[in-house]
């Protein structure tokens, strides 16, 4: 962006944040205080909040589409593609045509070439197939191999897929039970304490649970782990994880699907990773 008048001064957007020159365009190191409700210096830094929340809303949305394979028109990707928000957040991920077959790693986006990959090989390819996936990382048959390959690439991407946690369903399940033991039983001193690691994880939290919704081959699934809904100070811990149906029925584990599982134990799992080890060691 350019610089804009703002009385005796110029401002600007930089990074994310609004800067200044003087008259005679030394940049200063702060803006002015007596600018602080300049239309221009109020203008930019609303400017600044909306591109940050929408950096953050194009992201979640991309992470939405893996969790949820869902496949997306490959003309929608190409509108969205010369926004820096979009490009930022699509960018070096692995997609898959409709049938699943990796493609590569995503590099550019256009209406008429399609897309621009680098291919498994490590050769820049273009391909144009109607609907693109973008696959959760439980998906990937080849998942190490293509970590690897990242990194040889050097792709770094901002949304989680590659080196995302993942729990691979076990091959054999209890064909009756419907709950999950392994993160059950993380104490934690006061309710709120683990209330609020499951906000700043980024889940929700209703009528006690911990939740989290997935969309799997057109079902909906909602993973469970009890926290406590009673007194914020009073001691809780983390319950067995569990998943429902859309309309709150316990699924037996043999019907959870494998996004719907490696979703659920990651979340359960971070739950349980913020324990307090202390009244553990004191116990042993």
């Amino acid at each position: 962006m350019g610089w804009v008048q703002a009385g005796d001064y110029e401002v600007a957007l930089d990074g994310g944040k609004v800067v200044c020159r003087n008259a005679s365009g030394r940049r200063l190191k702060s803006v002015p205080a007596k600018l602080a409700d300049d239309p221009s210096v109020v203008g930019l830094r609303q400017l600044a909040e909306w591109l940050e929340r929408h950096e953050r809303q194009c992201l979640a949305d991309v992470e939405r589409w893996m969790v949820r394979s869902l496949p997306v028109p490959l003309a929608v990707i190409a509108r969205v593609w010369p926004d820096p928000a979009w490009r930022s957040a699509l960018r070096d991920l692995v997609v898959t045509d409709a049938d699943g077959a990796v493609a590569g790693f995503l590099r550019d986006a256009d209406g008429e070439r399609g897309l621009g990959l680098v291919d498994l090989d490590g050769d820049t390819v273009r391909v144009a197939p109607d609907l693109v996936r973008v696959p959760h990382p439980v998906l990937l048959e080849e998942l190490e191999e293509l970590r690897e390959f990242a990194v040889e690439l050097g792709v770094e991407q901002r949304a989680q897929q590659l080196f995302r946690e993942v729990f691979p369903r076990p091959a054999a399940v209890d064909g009756d039970s419907t709950h999950v033991e392994d993160y059950a039983g993380g104490s934690f001193k006061e309710l709120r304490f683990l209330h609020g690691r499951a906000t700043q994880l980024g889940y929700r939290v209703r009528g006690g649970n911990c939740v989290y919704s997935v969309l799997e081959d057109g079902r909906g699934v909602e993973a469970r782990v009890w926290i406590g809904d009673y007194d914020g100070y009073e001691e809780t811990e983390t319950g067995p994880l569990m998943w429902t149906d859309t309309a709150g029925r316990a699924l037996k584990l043999a019907r959870v699907g494998p996004v719907a599982w490696s979703e659920g134990m990651r979340m359960a799992a971070a739950l349980y990773a913020g324990r307090d080890i202390e009244d553990e060691e004191r116990a042993a």
